[in-house]
């Protein structure tokens, strides 16, 4: 498994850290040696899980907010940098999965995909990036092996997914003399505990959404992978989409 480099005196910003992969993302840069800043719009969960890690000594800072738009986005950097002095990894773990068949999907599930899953990774990039140009940082986003297959009943999902897999490697190439890198991970299904259980309507046949070839990838693999993307380890990786879904997405 890959490892993240040693993280200390450095900080790391993680969205959707209150799901299982958003915390054992913040686990693994902490036990790297960042601070870490979690943000999450479940205050009460947030804080949660923030006195868990402060037990065992982490160095753990909260922001309540859904990050939807820019300003609230703008908004969680900000309060980062306050909190941390510095900004070196932004963690791109949010994600909104509402399956809906195509003719019924509702629009406030359409826009809220798409708000979470894509603009904002795009709008903390934006605010986070004079900051990790300053210290040669890293944006790391959570896609998924969806973005290069076509699974029916995710059409809000799927789309936000593949655009944001495009935009990693888009935003690579334009910084792609600049100091930072830019990469993502794309996990096929993974196990997660049932307060990650997305609504599934009547009409929607998960046996078709997920179809599974060898088993179910672990959260903390792939925690272990983003961490390693996010610290200065990953010197090479830039643009990159590393797929982790034991092969499933070879059709």
């Amino acid at each position: 498994m890959l490892d993240a480099s040693d993280m200390k005196g450095k900080a790391a910003l993680v969205t959707g850290a209150t799901g299982d992969l958003g915390k054992a993302v913040a686990a693994r840069l902490i036990a790297a040696g960042a601070a870490v800043c979690l943000v999450d719009p479940d205050a009460a969960a947030l804080e949660a899980c923030a006195a868990e890690l402060r037990a065992a000594g982490a160095l753990v800072h909260c922001h309540a907010s859904d990050l939807t738009g820019a300003a609230s986005c703008r908004a969680a950097v900000a309060a980062a940098v306050a909190a941390c002095g510095r900004l070196d990894a932004l963690c791109n773990v949010a994600n909104v999965f509402a399956p809906a068949h195509a003719g019924e999907m509702a629009e406030a599930d359409w826009d809220a995909t798409m708000a979470i899953n894509l603009g904002a990774p795009f709008f903390l990039f934006q605010a986070a990036l004079p900051h990790l140009l300053a210290g040669n940082g890293a944006m790391v986003s959570v896609g998924s092996s969806g973005a290069f297959m076509a699974p029916p009943f995710t059409a809000a999902y799927t789309a936000s997914k593949a655009a944001l897999v495009q935009l990693t490697k888009v935003l690579a190439k334009e910084f792609i003399d600049q100091p930072i890198r830019i990469n993502c991970v794309a996990p096929g299904s993974m196990s997660v505990g049932s307060g990650n259980a997305a609504r599934i309507p009547e009409n929607v046949d998960m046996s078709q959404v997920q179809k599974l070839s060898r088993g179910l990838i672990t959260v903390n693999d792939v925690a272990a992978v983003v961490a390693f993307l996010a610290s200065d380890a990953a010197v090479g990786f830039h643009g990159a989409c590393l797929t982790m879904d034991n092969g499933l997405s070879l059709g």
